[in-house]
């Protein structure tokens, strides 16, 4: 039987340095390569590089190691234990930046959509830490080289507030923060159709979807317990303004929460509908970040106003 308690590399609420992954093999995937079933269901990795972990005897079937050609059968249990980051030169970038809040421990930024977090085995550029590699000069080694002070993330294509860590010691505090679900993080969203109720929670645990490994989903099946609470902000058109607070931070989780109650994210390339407006990316924003200051003990929360593709979208909404 797999463990739904067992933590995932896509999880977005703990970035740390012990990964694993784990799936329970479904009737549609037997007698595939395990190769090719991990490289589908891992983000931003060669099957290349699956078959070089295969090797080294990263991954089980059973309990037991295999080679990169064996076939899966239903029910097999698959464990993926992703090694450290191997040391590989992630160059500093002059990428823009703006900084919401900086100190000797942590730097606060909002986010452009558009912006990946952090590099990926093959991605070694264009990401946030890229640019805080550029702008800092010191973050936290705990996430080893090719995640420096990362501590927690958000989407590519969600924009908005994310916190690093400068030293080990603020990383630890910052982290435990965000495990104890102690980080006060909202957002601000606008979703398809009309929710009968000014709020709710939905609380539905997140797993990854059987049919297309990429995705997640809510279902009972080696998922991990996710909640989400919501308040209407205004209804406009066929449309809801959202603002959203995680008690969790599950990978997507707004995203797939939002669709399970039937009401998608607009421009949600993966989650969302094809008609209606087209943006960007989702219209999804991390608007407060709330937090206790790792040396001082004091609570600081910042803001950070919705991005001018939102605001068009909804004025033209309003205009209507």
């Amino acid at each position: 039987m797999s463990n739904p308690n067992k933590e995932q590399i896509n999880d977005e609420e703990l970035m740390n340095g012990n990964e694993r992954m784990e799936w329970t093999v479904a009737a549609e995937h037997k007698k595939e390569r395990i190769d090719k079933y991990i490289t589908e269901a891992v983000d931003n990795v060669s099957r290349s590089q699956v078959q070089l972990w295969i090797g080294d005897g990263m991954v089980t079937v059973n309990g037991a190691v295999v080679k990169a050609n064996a076939k899966l059968s239903e029910g097999d249990l698959i464990e993926l234990q992703i090694p450290e980051p191997a040391a590989v030169e992630i160059i500093a970038e002059d990428i823009p930046l703006e900084v919401v809040y900086e100190d000797s421990d942590l730097i606060v930024i909002n986010k452009q959509r558009g912006l990946v977090v952090h590099p990926a085995p093959g991605h070694t550029s264009g990401t946030l830490v890229n640019a805080l590699m550029h702008h800092c000069k010191d973050l936290s080694g705990i996430n080893g080289e090719l995640r420096p002070g990362i501590v927690h993330r958000i989407d590519k294509d969600t924009s908005g507030l994310i916190m690093a860590a400068k030293n080990d010691r603020a990383h630890a505090s910052l982290a435990a923060q965000l495990k104890d679900h102690t980080v006060n993080r909202r957002y601000i969203a606008l979703v398809h159709g009309h929710l009968n109720h000014d709020q709710g929670t939905v609380d539905a645990p997140i797993g990854r979807d059987t049919n297309d490994r990429k995705m997640y989903t809510v279902t009972e099946r080696n998922s991990k317990h996710a909640v989400t609470h919501f308040t209407v902000s205004e209804r406009i058109n066929d449309y809801t303004l959202l603002d959203l607070k995680l008690e969790t931070g599950r990978t997507h989780q707004i995203r797939v929460h939002m669709k399970f109650i039937g009401h998608p994210l607009v421009g949600d390339p993966t989650y969302g509908r094809n008609k209606g407006i087209k943006m960007q990316g989702q219209a999804l924003h991390a608007a407060i970040l709330g937090f206790v200051h790792p040396t001082t003990g004091e609570y600081l929360e910042f803001s950070a106003p919705i991005p001018q593709d939102m605001e068009d979208v909804l004025a033209s909404l309003r205009s209507r």
